[in-house]
């Protein structure tokens, strides 16, 4: 029932976040995510109106109101607790991966990692880009250097990104940190080849594949003064036209395209937290820090949902795919 799901949750958050925050907050987060759950927008007025409480409308709505705009919401904790609600601890595929939309004249850009699950992606932490466009190395560096501080390089499997994740100091970093990755990266890259001892471009070595064809370079190349190995297909892109999936890798370059296929998967949680899903996008809020906290309840919303649909899959009855 929904009271058991709302007793539920308010003891899981009562118990992580004890000493940490107070009971009265634990309780309006709990609100907050469980109305969320039901009329699936951030909308805080339609919010305050499916609160399960017998206050007045008006009286949730100025709760909301004040609890965005006031109260310091940590990210580790929040991180922390979906790490707690993951099914599985160790050996996780991370993805990386850039969200952004526009309101107004203020572009809102989210750099998010998270973790590859069941054809779905959890969100565990993310970093508010203040520009438009790509992310700096810095800043993934930051990200996944929070996630190494936090739970350690010991529950890493890999990490998987799209070819805007890229770039000489970036790849330093993981593998200074022996982070196993598997990275897509532009046909036309330069690579030093020490199969062919010279530098071409990436997809000639591909060039010479039939159709849907896979190959893994079985030398190691440098790419951006990195050692890497090199991975790849030839395919066809959306619009018809002959394309490579290169990838580069750490290592065990013959995993690599099984492990990229769970990519996608982050693709899956933004549309669940946007337009598919709690639709974030249709927020008038632009201040970053309220944003942010709008955003941290909302990936809660989204990994409390998750688990309780896999709960019942697996313990009540199977739930049918559409």
């Amino acid at each position: 029932s929904l009271e058991d799901k709302n007793t539920t949750l308010n003891s899981v958050l009562a118990q992580h976040f004890k000493g940490e925050i107070n009971q009265a907050r634990i309780k309006l987060i709990c609100l907050f995510i469980t109305a969320l759950c039901k009329v699936k927008t951030i909308n805080y007025d339609r919010l305050a109106s499916a609160f399960d409480t017998k206050a007045a409308k008006g009286s949730s709505y100025r709760r909301v109101q004040r609890f965005m705009s006031g109260f310091d919401l940590p990210m580790k904790a929040i991180s922390s607790l979906i790490f707690i609600l993951l099914p599985e601890k160790e050996n996780l595929t991370l993805v990386l991966d850039r969200t952004n939309w526009k309101f107004g004249t203020k572009n809102i850009n989210i750099l998010m990692l998270g973790v590859s699950y069941k054809n779905v992606a959890f969100p565990l932490m993310f970093a508010m880009l203040d520009k438009r466009g790509n992310s700096g190395t810095q800043e993934r560096i930051g990200l996944v250097n929070k996630y190494l501080d936090w739970f350690g390089a010991h529950t890493i499997d890999c990490l998987l990104a799209d070819r805007e994740f890229i770039g000489g100091d970036w790849l330093a970093f993981l593998n200074d940190n022996q982070i196993r990755y598997h990275i897509r990266i532009r046909n036309n890259f330069k690579v030093y080849s020490f199969q062919k001892q010279a530098e071409v471009p990436v997809f000639w070595l591909f060039n010479h594949l039939k159709m849907n064809e896979l190959y893994h370079c079985p030398k190691i190349a440098r790419l951006h003064g990195q050692l890497c190995y090199l991975s790849g297909c030839k395919t066809i892109d959306r619009e018809g036209k002959k394309e490579f999936l290169v990838l580069v890798s750490f290592n065990k370059p013959e995993q690599a395209m099984m492990a990229y296929k769970q990519r996608w998967q982050v693709e899956t949680l933004f549309k669940a937290l946007k337009s598919s899903g709690f639709n974030i996008e249709a927020t008038h809020v632009t201040d970053q820090k309220r944003l942010e906290r709008l955003f941290l309840l909302t990936m809660i919303a989204f990994v409390w949902c998750y688990r309780i649909g896999d709960h019942l899959d697996q313990h009540v009855r199977k739930i049918e795919l559409k």
